[in-house]
Formats: C-alpha cells, structure tokens, sequence
C-alpha cells in the first residue's frame, strides 16, 4: 500500500526536519560552550588568575546591539507572514547592520582589554584573558556562520523566494540567531559574575 502525502504535509515534514537538525546542532554547540565555562571554573583556583580584571565596555554596548538583533530579526520574520516585503527587507538589513556592528564591538573590546595591559597570549598573558579569548572567539566563528546564512537569506529573500507562506529560510535564520543571542547573554553573564 502505497502512502502519498499533499504538498502542504510535505512541505510541512521538511520543515520539521530542517528545525531539528538545527536544534541539534545549536544543542551540540550549547554542550562545547558548557565544556568551556566549566574549565573557566575549574582554572579559577590557579595561583595567576586575575582577581580585578574589569570586562570591557565595549562588551556591554555589544550584548545590547546582540538583543536588537534577535529583535529585528524576528520583526523580519513577522513582517514576511504578512507579506510585508519591504519592511522584511528592511529589518533583514537591519539586522545585518546590527550583526556587523557586534563584530566590531568586540574587536574593540579586545582592543580595551589589550590597552589594559592584559594579553590574550604570550609570557605576559594570563589564563583569564587567554580563556576570555577562546570563549569569545568561538562565539564569533558561529556568528560568522550566522551572517553567512542572513546573507543567504537576503539574497533568497531579493529572489522572491519567501511570503506568507514559504517562510522557512527566515524561520531557521532566526531561530539560529536567537540562539546566538542566548548564548552571547549567557557566556556574558557567566564572564561579568564568574571572572
């Protein structure tokens, strides 16, 4: 016996599939993180930990640019339900903007810290900032990887390819995004209570 199934069951079942392949790989993620906040931990007791090391400020005007992300965002993809292209348009660029700009807050961060006088490497590092460095770094190869696919979605988006109701490239792309977020306030919450 043979089972057909509609367009709309489908289309349904593949975007099931693609939102828990991503949920798995953001869980995957979620359990690298967790490995290195728990060696952060675990290296506090060392004799060369800094006991006064102040987190950056631009770190602080980053997690705020991080939140509007998520929030333009999901204004895009509440904008593409209701076939609103031109506002999606615009909050998809936003958020670009706003990505881009994290990128750059956290260069400058790393630059305030280095002004400090504490060195992510080298004899005059420590294991503080060396950690600080790893976290924030990988943090940012995954943001990478999440302004790749708002640039694919951008570009999908200019091809016509979502509306009310093909919206799936911008649902995975926000789902990706807010968990980025998530994970920015966390390792920010956990290095501003845990440094």
């Amino acid at each position: 016996m043979e089972i057909t199934m509609t367009k709309g069951e489908h289309t349904a079942r593949t975007a099931r599939s693609y939102k828990l392949i991503l949920l798995f790989a953001m869980v995957s993620m979620t359990m690298m993180f967790a490995g290195l906040t728990s060696a952060f931990v675990v290296s506090k007791s060392r004799v060369d930990w800094l006991k006064d090391f102040e987190l950056p400020t631009a770190f602080y005007y980053s997690t705020l640019v991080i939140i509007g992300c998520s929030v333009t965002f999901h204004l895009a993809k509440k904008a593409i339900q209701k076939d609103n292209k031109s506002a999606t348009t615009t909050f998809l660029f936003a958020t670009l903007a706003l990505g881009i700009l994290f990128v750059v807050l956290q260069f400058v961060g790393f630059g305030q810290i280095v002004e400090n006088g504490y060195y992510f490497t080298g004899t005059e590092s420590s294991i503080t900032t060396t950690f600080l460095y790893i976290v924030t770094v990988v943090h940012l190869m995954h943001l990478a990887g999440g302004l790749i696919s708002l640039l694919i979605i951008i570009y999908n988006h200019f091809k016509q390819k979502y509306n009310s109701t093909q919206t799936l490239g911008i649902e995975l792309g926000a789902m990706y995004w807010h968990f980025l977020d998530f994970l920015w306030l966390y390792l920010f919450v956990f290095l501003y209570f845990f440094k």
